[in-house]
């Protein structure tokens, strides 16, 4: 039993978001939640938030325990960059580029 939740347009890089994500692959849910609470990045309040909404709808759509999931799958993927520019001295301008990504976590009960 699969079940799956994607948080998308989130104003974080995705190589920022990447770094949290491969904490948690393969965690079981309990283990992923406690590191996600006591990890002190960005990152992982939005992943935090992910993960929970995964773990809601294996719980609304099956018969299984929270107890029973892991986190079988969690990337990130690159949403639209927002375009900015900085203004510098002498008249220049450089650009600033504000990334935002796309972020999905997967999980499912472990086959015995």
């Amino acid at each position: 039993m699969e079940a799956k939740a994607i948080q998308r347009y989130v104003r974080i890089t995705p190589s920022k978001c990447n770094q949290v994500l491969a904490l948690i692959r393969g965690l079981s849910v309990e283990q992923a939640d406690v590191t996600l609470q006591f990890t002190p990045k960005n990152g992982a309040r939005i992943v935090k938030k992910v993960l929970k909404s995964a773990v809601s709808n294996a719980l609304h759509e099956g018969k299984v325990r929270a107890e029973d999931l892991y986190v079988k799958e969690a990337v990130v993927g690159a949403g639209p960059t927002l375009k900015r520019w900085l203004p510098r001295a002498q008249g220049r301008a450089t650009p600033l580029l504000k990334r935002t990504s796309h972020v999905s976590v997967t999980v499912a009960t472990r086959e015995s």
